[in-house]
């Protein structure tokens, strides 16, 4: 296999990863933190790397093969996880690069997981870099299901290749939908701040809280995460950036041109929007009849959680691992449902579950009326070929996946909750976990090694939408 196009393309990537090391190392120049001088000598060496990479594979090929669209998407995502971890390695906080390691990745598929304790005394250029990977890596995301996971034909994906490039006549080249999709998420996250910033939110939190909200990423600033601020204001404004984080963001460049009518009648948005009305109402139900909270309270804080269970970002304002046995397993169960496709969030996506319900309805009528014709419909339109067979398959990849990863963790001794969330959250990409040694509002950082190479390895398996991954492990891929 021809790797020059592959390296390049990886190395433009360390250039721009280069280029945002030095955001946070002003900031800390800024407030005098020595740690400045880390952020400099890490963006020197991914620039070193970046420039000798693009220079010895810049000529010599002219288009991508299927086989290295595969190799490249992993292999980026795995070199920005390794060098953004520099900054954590080096930094005052002592780090092992274990740590750092998980970190990074945490950030860049923006699980949202971390193994820091003391974020409140945290240097600032740490926690903007936190952001930052997290930002880097929702936007990453975006690009990646509406340009390559189609192509890639990766669980079901190839159905958003019509969906965002045929019908869109106006921008009709990848690399132009890119540019539109990234001006809509600038322009979010600046609003996102800027609204923040008015709620009384200093300038820095609310730029880290608007970075880390529209990405689905929620790492925080405060070990508290959001319920610092202690503000409904602020609860229920997060709660709207998430939601709008979570929506396919295809959808907001034909609103843009001035198809409004198409993010009310998807039906990935009414379906996302059906399940986090139930989940919230029978969370928030629960928490009233437990005697936990009253009605005002029980809505803010469902609302919030809920919201930011479902769409995988992991902020959190309360321990809701207090609330019961009900809301632990209804919380488990949405960890693994994410958003919409072509958003910023993880986990199996809405539309999986709308097509095997689909094809399990056709299948239904096809034994009750053997001689009828029957096809499944998805957003009032037949299922196109494959996507069907596409979708099962990545359900039962999902499904063992997640069964030997909480088998893995078990090994190093976790108990049995804690390995099952452990996997849950890092396949499906969320942030917290619940058990004896993690928690809502806890870290990972007790987890042995082991644990969290393993979970690291979790986070991009499901970031990556398994396919991606997996298919590097067969040998028929490097024998064709």
């Amino acid at each position: 296999m021809e790797l020059r196009p592959v390296v390049f393309v990886a190395g433009i990537l360390l250039s721009v990863l280069a280029v945002a090391m030095m955001i946070p190392a002003v900031v800390d120049a800024a407030a005098g933190h020595p740690d400045w001088q880390v952020f400099a000598a890490s963006s020197a060496i991914a620039l070193f790397l970046s420039v000798s990479m693009v220079l010895t594979t810049r000529s010599g090929f002219l288009t991508f093969t299927l086989r290295q669209a595969f190799v490249m998407t992993n292999l980026s995502w795995l070199m920005i996880a390794t060098v953004g971890a520099l900054p954590f390695a080096f930094s005052d906080l002592n780090m092992s690069f274990t740590d750092a390691f998980f970190e990074s990745m945490s950030g860049v598929t923006t699980t949202g997981s971390t193994v820091i304790v003391g974020l409140d005394n945290a240097p600032p250029g740490i926690l903007l870099w936190r952001a930052i990977l997290q930002w880097l890596g929702g936007i990453g995301i975006i690009v990646m299901a509406v340009a390559i996971l189609p192509i890639l034909q990766v669980g079901g994906m190839q159905m958003f290749r019509v969906e965002a490039f045929d019908t869109d006549k106006v921008l009709p080249k990848a690399a132009q939908i890119a540019a539109e999709i990234s001006i809509v998420y600038v322009s979010l996250t600046v609003f996102a701040a800027i609204w923040l910033w008015s709620l009384g939110l200093s300038g820095f939190d609310a730029i880290a809280h608007a970075m880390t909200s529209i990405a689905t990423g929620g790492f925080s600033t405060y070990d508290a995460s959001v319920g610092q601020f202690d503000s409904s204001a602020v609860d229920w404004s997060i709660s709207l950036f998430m939601l709008l984080g979570s929506l396919p963001f295809v959808l907001y460049l034909r609103a843009v041109r001035g198809n409004f009518r198409s993010l009310i009648n998807d039906a990935q948005v009414r379906g996302l929007m059906a399940l986090v009305v139930l989940a919230i109402l029978a969370t928030a139900g629960w928490v009233v009849a437990q005697g936990i909270m009253d009605i005002p309270a029980a809505l803010r804080y469902s609302t919030f959680n809920v919201i930011s269970i479902i769409t995988g970002t992991g902020y959190s304002t309360a321990d809701f691992g207090q609330w019961g046995g009900f809301v632990v397993i209804l919380f488990f169960m949405l960890m693994c449902v994410g958003g919409c496709a072509g958003s910023t969030t993880c986990g199996i996506k809405i539309f999986r579950f709308q097509v095997l319900y689909a094809t399990a309805k056709t299948q239904l009528l096809r034994l009750m009326q053997p001689h009828g014709i029957f096809f499944p419909y998805y957003n009032r339109k037949p299922l196109a070929e494959g996507v069907a067979e596409s979708v099962m398959g990545f359900f039962f990849l999902f499904a063992v996946s997640f069964a030997l990863l909480a088998i893995g963790l078990s090994m190093f001794g976790l108990d049995y909750i804690t390995a099952m969330s452990g996997a849950a959250t890092a396949i499906a990409n969320v942030g917290p976990g619940f058990g004896e040694v993690i928690g809502p509002s806890g870290t990972f950082a007790p987890l042995p090694d082991g644990a969290k190479w393993l979970m690291s390895a979790g986070m991009l398996l499901g970031r990556l939408e398994l396919f991606t991954v997996l298919v590097l492990l067969t040998p028929a891929f490097w024998r064709g």
